[in-house]
C-alpha cells in the first residue's frame, strides 16, 4: 500500500512546530539559564542542544548532503545509532559553545522560521538522509523537532516548577510522521545494537485516538511497516505524551502502564521486550 502525507497532516505538523517554538522560547526566557534542567545540563545547555537540532534539521531541509559543521563528522553521523547518539551530541555541544539563552532563543526561532520557509513548497514526503544512514521525510523532520521541543521543554519546566502543556496531537506526530516515515523510507543502521541478534519475527500494532493505526514488524534485525489487517503479536494502545515520555526515559514503564496511558495486549504480549531491545529511542 502506498502511503501519502495528507495536506491536513502537513498543515498540522507545520502549525505544531511554529507553536512549540514560540512556547519553548517563552519558557527559556522565563527561567534562570544556570538552573539545572537535567542531571547534566543547565537550561542554557538544553537550549543549546535544541538549537543545534533545529539548525541540523533546517540545513537538511535545504540539501541532500550532510551540511557544515556536521560534514566534518560525516563518518560518525552515518555510523550513529540510538545508543551512541549521545556521543554525537557531546561533540556537537562542544563545537557550539554559545550559552547565552537570549542568543540561543533568537537562533532557534530563526532556524524554525527558516525550516518552515524552505519546506513550504516541497513534497512533505521527500526523504532526507539522516542519522545512521536512515531516511526521514521532510514532514518527519518537523515532527522530530517538535518532539525535541516538547521533551526538553518538559525537562526545563519540571526542574524549575514552570508550567508546560504537551498537546497529545503534537506528541502523536512523532510516531505518526517521524517513526512511520523513517520506517517506510529506510531505517539504515539507526537501530543497530550490540549483543545477540534477534531471531524472532514480532509484529506490534500501535493504536491511539491521536494517530493513524500502525504495525511495526521486527523480523530478525529488520523493521518494516505491516499492512492493514495483518495479525499482530502485541497490541499497544497509548496516549502519545505518556508513550513518548516512557520511550525517551522520562516516565517509567510501570507508571505508564498503571495509569492506563500505555496499554499492552494481544495474543503474545510477552514478545514486547524482544521487540523493544531493537525498536528503542535515546533516553
Amino acid at each position: 500500500m502506498v502511503e501519502v502525507i495528507t495536506a491536513e497532516q502537513w498543515r498540522a505538523a507545520r502549525a505544531a512546530l511554529a507553536d512549540m517554538g514560540d512556547r519553548f522560547a517563552e519558557l527559556v526566557r522565563s527561567v534562570a539559564p544556570d538552573a539545572m534542567a537535567t542531571r547534566d545540563w543547565t537550561v542554557a545547555d538544553t537550549a543549546a542542544h535544541v538549537d543545534a537540532i533545529a539548525m541540523w534539521d533546517t540545513l537538511l531541509g535545504r540539501t541532500e548532503d550532510i551540511p557544515y559543521p556536521w560534514s566534518e563528522l560525516q563518518d560518525e553521523i552515518l555510523a550513529t545509532d540510538v545508543d551512541t547518539v549521545y556521543l554525537l551530541n557531546d561533540r556537537t555541544m562542544a563545537g557550539l559553545p554559545e550559552r547565552d539563552t537570549h542568543v540561543l532563543i533568537e537562533r532557534l526561532r530563526g532556524h524554525i522560521d527558516e525550516l518552515l520557509r524552505v519546506s513550504a513548497d516541497v513534497d512533505p514526503d521527500r526523504p532526507i538522509r539522516w542519522l545512521g544512514g536512515s531516511r526521514v521525510p521532510v514532514v518527519g523532520l518537523l515532527a522530530h523537532l517538535t518532539n525535541e521541543l516538547l521533551i526538553h521543554g518538559r525537562d526545563i519546566a519540571q526542574a524549575t516548577g514552570s508550567r508546560w502543556d504537551m498537546p497529545q496531537e503534537y506528541a502523536g506526530q512523532f510516531m505518526d510522521l517521524f517513526v512511520r516515515g523513517m520506517t517506510r523510507h529506510g531505517i539504515g543502521r539507526v537501530l543497530h545494537h550490540d549483543g545477540p541478534p534477534n531471531e524472532r519475527r514480532v509484529a506490534v500494532e500501535f493504536r491511539s485516538r491521536y494517530t493513524n493505526p500502525m504495525t511495526l514488524v521486527l523480523d530478525h534485525e529488520h523493521v518494516t511497516l505491516g499492512q492493514p489487517g495483518d495479525p499482530a503479536d502485541v497490541r499497544i494502545g497509548f496516549e502519545p505524551v505518556a508513550f513518548n515520555l516512557m520511550m525517551f526515559g522520562r516516565m517509567g514503564k510501570p507508571r505508564a502502564a498503571l495509569t492506563g496511558k500505555v496499554r499492552i495486549g494481544g495474543p503474545r504480549p510477552w514478545l514486547l521486550p524482544t521487540f523493544l531491545r531493537t525498536v528503542r529511542f535515546p533516553s
